[in-house]
C-alpha cells in the first residue's frame, strides 16, 4: 500500500471493514470480530479522530500482533505492512468461523466490536464457515455494464465521501468489490436493474377493503434499489394513509394518522434485516384498521421478541453498514427504540411486533375514523371538504366514492356492510359527498331510498 492510498483509506473513516487503533492494545478482540466478519484491516497508529500519530518499535509490535493472531481459537494468519510508521494489519474473513480470543466472541457491527456468546456466534450463521450473504459475490454482475452511475454518486453524495475519490478505490475500501467481483451489498444499491439479479428484492404494497385480503382496493410493486423502495414505499403510505388538520392560532398542520418517524423506521428496518435469500417479497398491507409491514426471514439467531430495542444483531451486516453511512439507519438495537417513543408521543398504543420461522412482521393500529387528531384539547378542521374528493378528504370517504360510482342504487345499511364501515360513519362520509355534490339521495327512506351518483 502507498502512502496516498494509506491517505485514502484513512479519509473513508472507520467503518464496517476498517479500525483505527493509537495502540497495540486490545488487538486480539478486533482481530477475532473481522475474522467472523468479512475480514477488514486496522490501522495501527491512527487515533480515533484519523490523525495519523505514528508508532516506535513497530518490529515489537508486529510480533505482539502476530502472537495475538496465533492465538485465536482456531489460529489465524495476518498479513501485516509498514506506511509511514502505520502498521496495516489485514485480516481474512476466516474459514473455519467462529473463532474467540482469550474463549470469548466478537463480532464487527457497523464501526464497532461487539462481544457474543457462542451459541449466538454459531445461530448467527447459516452454518460454520459460510459467508452472509451481503457479503457473497453478486454472479454475473458486470461493473461496466450494470453499475449505475447515478446511484454511486447519490451514495458518495449521502455518504459524505469525497467526491474526488477513485470509484474503484472507494468500491474497494468498503468492501463492496473483492476480488470475485461486487458483493451483494453492492448489486442491491448501485444495479442499473436490481430484478435481473434479485427479483426477490421487490417491495409490494397493497390497500385492502375492510380487514380481510378479499378484496384489493389499490396495489403496487416497486423494483428498485434498496434506497429507491424505501422512498417508494414511504411516499405509498403517505398517499394512502389518512390525514387530519390541525388548527392552533396560526396556519392548519396536516397531521398523518400514525407517525411518520415510526413508518420510516420500521420500513427500512423491514428492508435492511430481510433475509434476502428468500423469494419472499418485503411488503406494505394497509386494512380498515391497521397496517402492517411483512419481511421475509425471522429474528436472527441470537435474539427474542423480549430483547428487541436493547439489542440487534443485523442479518445483513454490509449493508446496513453502507446504508448507516447514508443515515439511513442508526445506531444498532435504537429502532424500536424510536418507533414506541413515536407513537406513545402521538398518544398512540405501541405496535405489534410478530415473528415466525421465515417471517417478521409489525402492526400498527389504525386510529378509527370517525376519531380525530386532537392537540392541546383542539380538535383538527374539516377545513378543505369542499376542494373535491382528490384533496381536502380522508382515503374513506374517496374510496366510498369509487364504491359508489362502481355499484350504484346501494342502500346505506348495504353499503355499511359491503365496505365493512359502521353506519354512522357511513353517513357523515355521504353527507361530506352529498355537499360536493358527488352523490344525491334518491327515493323515501321509509320505502329503502338508494344513494346513485350526482353529476358533479
Amino acid at each position: 500500500m502507498t502512502p496516498k492510498e494509506l491517505d485514502k483509506l484513512i479519509r473513508l473513516g472507520e467503518g464496517f471493514g476498517c479500525e483505527f487503533k493509537s495502540s497495540p492494545s486490545h488487538l486480539g478482540r478486533e482481530i477475532c470480530a473481522f475474522a467472523n466478519a468479512a475480514g477488514g484491516r486496522i490501522l495501527v497508529g491512527v487515533d480515533d479522530q484519523g490523525k495519523k500519530i505514528g508508532l516506535q518499535n513497530r518490529n515489537r509490535i508486529k510480533s505482539q500482533i502476530q502472537t495475538a493472531a496465533r492465538n485465536i481459537d482456531p489460529p489465524l494468519v495476518v498479513d501485516i505492512e509498514e506506511v509511514e510508521e502505520i502498521l496495516i494489519v489485514t485480516v481474512p474473513s476466516g474459514p473455519n468461523k467462529p473463532y474467540c480470543a482469550n474463549g470469548i466472541f466478537y463480532m464487527r457491527e457497523v464501526a464497532n466490536t461487539q462481544q457474543m456468546k457462542r451459541e449466538e456466534i454459531r445461530e448467527f450463521f447459516f452454518k460454520e464457515g459460510l459467508i452472509l450473504f451481503d457479503e457473497q459475490p453478486c454472479p454475473g454482475f458486470n461493473i461496466r455494464r450494470d453499475l449505475d452511475p447515478k446511484k454511486y454518486s447519490a451514495f458518495v453524495r449521502m455518504a459524505g465521501i469525497p467526491p474526488t475519490m477513485r470509484r474503484m478505490d472507494v468500491l474497494r475500501n468498503l468492501l463492496i468489490l473483492k476480488e470475485d467481483g461486487i458483493t451483494n451489498a453492492g448489486a442491491l444499491l448501485f444495479s442499473k436493474h436490481v430484478p435481473r439479479f434479485f427479483l426477490q428484492a421487490s417491495l409490494t404494497c397493497a390497500v385492502f377493503q375492510g380487514t380481510t385480503k378479499v378484496k384489493i382496493l389499490d396495489q403496487a410493486t416497486f423494483q428498485g434499489n434498496v434506497v429507491e423502495n424505501y422512498n417508494n414505499g414511504i411516499s405509498y403510505l403517505l398517499s394512502h394513509l389518512n390525514t387530519e388538520y390541525i388548527i392552533k392560532e396560526g396556519p392548519r398542520r396536516e397531521v398523518l394518522e400514525l407517525p411518520e418517524e415510526a413508518l420510516r423506521e420500521s420500513l427500512i428496518n423491514a428492508l435492511v434485516h430481510r433475509d434476502y435469500r428468500s423469494t419472499a417479497y418485503t411488503q406494505i398491507h394497509i386494512f380498515h384498521d391497521r397496517l402492517e409491514i411483512v419481511n421475509p426471514g425471522g429474528l436472527v439467531p441470537g435474539v427474542t421478541l423480549k430483547e428487541l430495542g436493547r439489542i440487534s444483531r443485523p442479518r445483513n451486516p454490509l449493508l446496513f453498514a453502507l446504508l448507516h453511512r447514508m443515515e439511513l439507519v442508526e445506531h444498532i438495537g435504537s429502532g424500536i427504540k424510536r418507533i414506541r417513543q413515536s407513537m406513545r408521543d402521538y398518544l398512540l398504543s405501541p405496535p405489534r411486533i410478530e415473528a415466525g420461522a421465515d417471517w417478521f412482521a409489525i402492526t400498527f393500529k389504525r386510529k378509527p375514523q370517525h376519531e380525530s387528531i386532537v392537540e392541546d384539547g383542539v380538535a383538527p378542521s374539516r377545513e378543505g371538504v369542499n376542494e373535491g374528493v382528490s384533496e381536502g378528504v380522508n382515503e374513506g370517504v374517496k374510496q366510498l366514492y369509487q364504491f359508489i360510482q362502481h355499484n350504484p342504487g346501494k342502500r346505506t345499511p348495504e353499503l355499511s356492510l359491503e365496505l365493512d364501515v359502521p353506519i354512522k360513519t357511513l353517513e357523515r362520509w355521504l353527507q361530506q359527498l352529498r355537499e360536493l355534490g358527488k352523490v344525491e339521495f334518491r327515493g323515501s327512506p321509509r320505502k329503502g331510498g338508494y344513494w346513485p351518483t350526482g353529476t358533479g
